[in-house]
């Protein structure tokens, strides 16, 4: 059974008895008391002040020499943004496929695409890391969806980070800033809504944050927790449910601010929690594409409930030493999963082809994890403004996680198999799989200024990281019995490179060479396995231009990539047994274009887009499984593949009108046109049974290619009229009910191989909504 939760199909191995596929433009400030946000077009006004915290100084995005989006918090609550789908069209290069529910998300910058357990973007609230950097908790497919209220931006650094943000952002970074206690002002917001999606369910939300000043100009405090419920849109054929894919996102935060005259000390707790009662999965007919039954109507023997907690407590102290600043950043967080498939097609067949029953049983695969993190970050930063600005700091994590795989058989009705089977083979596999993660890492980072127009920003980073893990199977058929433990160490340098020159005032180019990383770790000990798989490691190369014209009214930055990714970790598996590879060389290469136009003090336009082309560079190092009288030869990726889920072309038209009335009232009306290319779900799988010890010999050849998942283009409007205190907005998602799929795998069983159907995850159909919020 797998160690790994991976995106292979299940009928690649048909001769398995086991399971052949695991699951192992602009920022808004805070408002004010008594006073309405900024609609988008007034904050265009003032693009160039938008500050970010990319190098982790506070900086004017336009001064920064990388790649960087900004969603701001009035434009997350225009859309009605719940989850990452909802705005990351917004974002150059930037992909998310959903397996159907908030939280089952995997995110992929520049064509860097998950194919193994491990993430390929880095995911930070405010000064500390959240998730996994280990291999074992399935990071690159539950990635933290967080639920974005009281959080004032969404800042996305695309290209690797590693100098500055280490493990895991080999391929960006994804940064949510909080909003602060106020020691100044007070606040008091409320807010309400409904939502309801055609031919489906309707649900409310909820929400409210305070902040109150404890001591003026020192102290403040600010308390806040929303509800949000999404209604469910696709039903079950087999057993007759509707609506299925109903879910809930809660999430509360507490946080304390001291504002002293060399100290200022952060504290913040931070709980959210999405718990869905299935997912949105539809059932295609393998030919055609076309839906076996209604159009968003799925095949589930099994219940497939997802909960996903996090707790978060961070403190953050920031010491004005005069000649430098001191930066403690500490972290603590607990991450609780419970994610439970139907494996009803893949394992049901074993009831009557292997136990000889009239007809197929009924199947799941329940997964639970269980991550503690621990992390500290302590920097020296000179004051900001000098010819010469420099970093040095040290990082520490450790991550104690666990993981559990049980995989269950009962009849077709859901009942247990009778005696003396239930006993027998009611449980497959129960497996176990602690591990641990340590890092240190020490890094710096500087900047010359040369003059008033050329500066140089260069950093390093040297890091180690020691794990461990163990591979514990106590009970079920698919997998030995035994302890199966294994330990890795690794020592891994990364670097960028950027200089920046000023054409004009508002009009900068720039250059980066950036260097990143991907852990490794300790592997399962299986034959045809290494003991452990090493780092990815990959170097990206990107010049690009920021500019402000028109006094300032047209903002344009385009960028063009090179990215050269060597080691890639890949999940290869044989027999239900699997774990990573390293399988070899991809690149990707591209342009990516950001742009706002303000035609008027009321009308504002922009255009996102991004052509990326990302392609294996030669066959994946193949995996050879000895099987006594042959050798099964697999290679999960060919020459020329297209990276899985990565579009050609992308793009993002937005529209905003503000306006005012006569009566007092003020308000605003936009959009967003989105469109994405066609995508492929995966890499080439070849397998080849050879003559034992003799590869150049092929007996049999089995090629599966990926699936085809077409373009797609939806239409998103919203309108908002509102006084000082109140504000009433409306939204309708996917105005004309496009379709199309975020995700899609083969469904097919694990012992004859038959493809039974497709199970696709579709894109949000057309949904309507209203908001209401008070502001004190």
């Amino acid at each position: 059974m797998h160690a790994f939760r991976s995106a292979r199909p299940w009928f690649r191995s048909p001769l398995s008895l086991a399971i052949a596929s695991t699951l192992a433009c602009a920022a808004a400030g805070s408002a004010l008391a008594q006073e309405r946000p900024p609609t988008a077009a007034e904050e265009a006004v003032t693009l160039d002040s938008v500050v970010v915290t990319a190098n982790k100084r506070v900086e004017n995005v336009r001064d920064v020499g990388a790649s960087i989006s900004v969603i701001g918090e009035r434009q997350l609550e225009n859309m009605s943004a719940s989850s990452l789908t909802d705005y990351a069209a917004l974002i150059p290069g930037m992909q998310v496929q959903s397996s159907g529910t908030p939280g089952l998300t995997s995110v992929s910058l520049r064509g860097i695409s998950t194919l193994s357990s491990g993430a390929t973007v880095a995911t930070y609230i405010d000064e500390v890391p959240v998730g996994s950097s280990g291999i074992y908790q399935s990071a690159g497919s539950l990635m933290l969806d967080l639920l974005p209220y009281d959080i004032s931006r969404v800042e996305v650094l695309r290209g690797p980070q590693g100098t500055l943000y280490g493990a895991g952002a080999i391929g960006g970074l994804l940064k949510y800033v909080t909003r602060p206690p106020d020691p100044v002002n007070r606040e008091f917001r409320a807010g309400v809504g409904l939502r309801s999606v055609s031919d489906g369910g309707q649900d409310w939300n909820g929400r409210i944050g305070v902040g109150v000043p404890l001591q003026e100009d020192r102290l403040g405090l600010r308390l806040s927790f929303a509800r949000n419920g999404l209604p469910g849109y696709t039903d079950n054929a087999v057993d007759g449910r509707r609506d299925i894919n109903d879910s809930e996102q809660i999430g509360g935060r507490a946080a304390l601010a001291w504002d002293g005259d060399a100290v200022d000390v952060d504290l913040a707790v931070l709980h959210q929690r999405i718990e869905a009662d299935d997912r949105a999965v539809v059932a295609l007919a393998p030919d055609s594409y076309a839906p076996l039954g209604g159009e968003f109507e799925g095949r589930n023997w099994q219940r497939q409930p997802f909960t996903k907690e996090l707790t978060l407590t961070s403190l953050s102290v920031n010491w004005d030493l005069g000649w430098a600043d001191l930066v403690s950043a500490t972290g603590w967080s607990n991450t609780e999963t419970l994610d439970q498939i139907d494996t009803t097609v893949q394992f049901g067949e074993v009831a009557d082809l292997l136990l000889g029953f009239p007809e197929p049983g009924s199947s799941n695969v329940r997964y639970t994890f269980d991550l503690d993190k621990v992390t500290q970050e302590f920097r020296f930063s000179s004051k900001t403004g000098g010819r010469f600005e420099w970093m040095a700091g040290v990082f520490y994590t450790k991550e104690d996680a666990q993981q559990r795989q049980v995989a269950a058989l009962g009849q077709r009705d859901g009942s247990p198999l009778p005696a003396p089977f239930d006993a027998m083979f009611g449980t497959l596999a129960v497996i176990d799989l602690p591990s641990t993660y340590k890092e240190v890492a020490l890094f710096a980072n500087a900047s010359w200024r040369f003059g008033e127009r050329f500066k140089i920003d260069a950093g390093l980073r040297q890091a180690r990281n020691d794990q461990w893990f163990s591979q514990n199977v106590s009970e079920g058929i698919l997998a030995p019995i035994g302890d199966a433990p294994g330990a890795s160490r690794e020592d891994v340098f990364t670097w960028s490179l950027s200089p920046q020159f000023k054409l004009a005032d508002d009009t900068m180019l720039y250059a980066r060479v950036a260097t990143g990383y991907q852990p490794g770790g300790p592997n399962v000990a299986l034959p045809g396995i290494p003991p452990s798989v090493d780092s990815s490691m990959l170097a990206s190369y990107e010049v690009g231009l920021k500019s402000q014209t028109a006094d300032r009214r047209v903002q344009v930055d385009v960028s063009a990539f090179r990215i050269d990714w060597d080691d890639i970790q890949v999940a290869s598996s044989f027999n239900g047994i699997g774990g990573l590879v390293n399988g070899g060389e991809a690149s990707s290469e591209g342009l990516e274009l950001a742009s706002q136009f303000r035609a008027t003090e009321a009308l504002s336009l922009g255009l996102n887009a991004a052509y990326t082309k990302a392609r294996v560079k030669n066959d994946f190092e193949a995996t050879v499984i000895p099987q006594g009288a042959f050798d099964v030869v697999l290679n999960t990726g060919l020459a020329g593949d297209r990276m899985p889920y990565v579009p050609t072309l992308s793009w993002a038209a937005t529209a905003e009108y503000a306006f005012t009335t006569s009566q007092g009232l003020s308000g605003q009306v936009g959009g967003v046109l989105r469109f994405t290319g066609d995508r492929l779900s995966d890499t080439t799988e070849r397998q080849r049974v050879t003559a034992p010890g003799d590869p150049s010999t092929v007996l049999q050849e089995e090629v599966t290619a990926p699936l085809r998942l077409d373009s797609y283009r939806a239409l998103d409007l919203y309108a908002g009229v509102g006084r000082e205190r109140w504000e009433l907005r409306a939204y309708v998602s996917n105005v004309t009910g496009e379709g199309g799929y975020s995700s899609m795998t083969p469904a097919a069983g694990a012992l004859s191989g038959t493809l039974a159907y497709l199970a696709a995850v579709p894109i949000q159909p057309r949904t309507f909504g209203v908001e209401f919020d008070v502001r004190f």
